[in-house]
């Protein structure tokens, strides 16, 4: 199979355990292949990790979950150098490795935690290496973190820094199903509590796929970085990061709205994610539609709002679709 029918196989595999988020699928699966890290926010509930979950299942992966909790403390994440009594090669020190040397990243609820935990993964996510005692250990080629978090209004979250947020490539919210999908859902999980409790040898075994293998990845990954991209969208990409810069320049409500605009980091993370979008549409180049389909999630946790903004309950998606309908198409 080509490196887009193996990852198409893979979006089909995961809408069959996840009803009703064919977005959400998409997501994971353009911050998969365009190497980035992603921030699932929703309420509890959601299938946010099964999503993960999912993802990881049907690859030919390492998967690691870690529980974020108020008490979770840096080494937990990272790891440590331990102590070791008589080793054989004479060194006592050896490092230990954390949760966060996996090919796929669960940070399960991770505004539970402190900042400073929080702040653990910053080099592994941008520098795709962990730092301890002065040593420099590096992570696997196909690595990403896949954060959960609850709405920071909820009881007993902590927003994360602005700097960790700038990390993540999309910020993808997830939603309430329409009732068709929830009555699926009900249907779906219904079928695997049976199965369950069907003994191994009654009723035959059900045919179990090979996993994609990781080589699919890299592969799709030289594709889309061959995509072609025209000065002209290039030139669109920089104008819609520049006007959350100087907002004034192109509305009166993004004045009024925008306090904080996008680092360089948004022009690069809204590249990839469009190459990414218009490989999985199975075109070799890319044009505006791609463009603005990925900007509220690559947009919506890198502008900061104003107290006017707040205070009129503007949302960052509210303030991203003035930003498209005010910066015109190539």
């Amino acid at each position: 199979m080509t490196p887009l029918e193996q990852i198409n196989s893979l979006r089909d595999r995961m809408g069959e355990s996840i009803i009703g988020q064919r977005d959400v699928i998409d997501r994971l699966l353009i911050g998969l292949l365009a190497n980035g890290n992603l921030l699932l926010e929703g309420l509890p509930g959601l299938a946010k990790t099964r999503a993960v979950k999912a993802l990881a299942k049907n690859m030919e992966c390492a998967y690691s979950r870690i529980q974020f909790t108020p008490d979770l403390l840096p080494a937990d994440v990272t790891g440590t150098e331990m102590y070791v009594a008589g080793a054989a090669d004479g060194e006592q020190f050896k490092f230990q490795p954390g949760p966060i040397f996996a090919n796929i990243v669960l940070a399960d609820e991770i505004n539970r935690a402190p900042a400073k935990v929080q702040a653990a993964l910053l080099e592994a996510m941008e520098e795709r290496q962990v730092t301890v005692a002065g040593t420099t250990h590096k992570m696997d080629p196909l690595f990403m973190v896949m954060a959960t978090q609850n709405p920071v209004e909820q009881e007993g979250t902590y927003p994360l820094p602005e700097a960790q947020m700038d990390r993540f490539l999309m910020h993808v919210n997830i939603t309430y199903p329409p009732l068709e999908d929830e009555i699926e859902v009900i249907r779906l999980v219904r079928g695997e509590e049976q199965a369950a409790h069907v003994p191994k040898n009654e009723g035959g075994t059900k045919e179990t796929l090979a996993p994609i293998p990781q080589e699919a990845v890299f592969d799709a990954r030289r594709a889309i970085a061959a995509l072609h991209t025209s000065e002209a969208i290039e030139t669109y990409m920089a104008t819609l990061v520049q006007a959350t810069r100087t907002p004034a320049d192109f509305s009166e409500n993004l004045a009024r709205w925008i306090e904080l605009g996008g680092s360089p980091r948004a022009s690069l993370a809204l590249d990839r994610c469009s190459r990414t979008h218009a490989w999985m549409a199975g075109r070799d180049y890319v044009d505006p539609e791609d463009v603005r389909a990925i900007a509220p999630d690559v947009f919506r946790h890198r502008l900061g709002l104003t107290f006017e903004a707040q205070g009129e309950g503007i949302s960052a998606d509210q303030v991203v679709a003035e930003l498209l309908s005010v910066v015109a198409l190539p």
